[in-house]
Order: structure tokens, then C-alpha cells, then sequence
């Protein structure tokens, strides 16, 4: 026979089963809203975010042109070739250079170079960026500081640099726009 005394031995929920999942509702929400702040605030911030792309409008920029963008704090360079440097970049033996990188491994589009303009030996900003800055015997970019010497193709041929002008991470999200990041 059931005991009708005791309502846990007829299965029925009672008040004091209500009140206990009530007090653990609200103390998991109330732990959620306590804990939510810390963990929003590992996310970055939102003008780390806005830093880490840059979109670039390529249309203004004419053969032969070199523009200086910032990204991530540091400079990149942005160079429309001429098919007379395209040409010259891709003749070059790539063996014999100091970093072995073929020009075609370096561009999306043959026109459009995209370089980190920060010299990999030292950390200088190389010149030849600016209409009459030293570009070197060829035709890229001078590190003034220790001497070396990039190609068109941000390939170095000259001096202690250790490597070439690196390319970042950027898409094409048109025919005349970059993202860089």
C-alpha cells in the first residue's frame, strides 16, 4: 500500500522540489552574468580589430606608382609595376639569389606588389617609395642603414639582409581593391 503521507513516494513533485530548481536556475543564470564580463573581455578590442585589415582602393594608383599604406603599425608598399619591371623581376635567376623566390610565387596580379616596406635586417624602412628616392642598381628598394638592396619584386640581391621583403596576407575583393589582413 502507498504511503499518501509522503508525497516523494508517490513520484508527485512538492514545493520544496520546485523552491530547489529555482534557487539552481537562478544561481547558474546569476553565475553566468558574473562570469560573462571576464570572458568578453579576453575578445580584442575593437580598435585592435579595425587595425588588423586595411582595404586599399588600387584605382588611383598608376603604373609606376608606389603608394605607403599602414597596417598593423607597420608600413606596406604597394607598387602598380610596369611591364618593363615585371619582366625584369621575372628574367632574374632564382637560384643565385640570397632567398630563392620566383617572382610569380611573390604577386596575385603581375601589376600589383604588395610588401611589408620594413628591411628584414635590421628593421629599417627601406626608401624608394618617393619619385627620386635611391631604389638601388635594381630598381626596387635601398636600406640606406646597412646597404641592402631589393628588386622589383622586393627580392633581396644586396647586402646583410637575410631575406626578402615579406608579403602579407591580402585578397583581391575586386578588380581595384585590396584587403590586407
Amino acid at each position: 500500500m502507498a504511503d499518501t503521507a509522503n508525497p516523494h513516494a508517490s513520484g508527485q513533485p512538492t514545493r520544496r522540489d520546485f523552491l530547489t530548481l529555482t534557487a539552481v536556475a537562478t544561481g547558474v543564470v546569476g553565475a553566468g552574468a558574473a562570469v560573462w564580463p571576464f570572458i568578453d573581455s579576453l575578445n580584442p578590442a575593437k580598435d585592435t580589430l579595425a587595425l588588423s585589415t586595411t582595404d586599399v582602393d588600387l584605382a588611383p594608383i598608376q603604373p609606376g606608382q608606389r603608394v605607403t599604406v599602414i597596417w598593423r603599425g607597420k608600413p606596406v608598399f604597394i607598387d602598380h609595376r610596369t611591364p618593363e619591371e615585371i619582366e625584369k623581376a621575372r628574367q632574374v635567376d632564382v637560384n643565385a639569389l640570397p632567398d630563392p623566390e620566383p617572382d610569380e610565387a611573390r604577386v596575385q596580379k603581375p601589376e600589383w606588389l604588395v610588401v611589408v616596406g620594413v628591411c628584414t635586417h635590421l628593421g629599417c624602412i627601406p626608401l624608394g617609395q618617393k619619385t627620386g628616392d635611391a631604389r638601388g642598381e635594381f630598381g626596387g628598394w635601398f636600406c640606406p642603414c646597412h646597404g641592402s638592396v631589393y628588386d622589383t619584386s622586393g627580392r633581396i640581391r644586396q647586402g646583410p639582409a637575410p631575406a626578402n621583403l615579406t608579403v602579407p596576407q591580402y585578397t583581391f575583393t575586386s578588380d581595384t581593391t585590396i584587403r590586407i589582413g
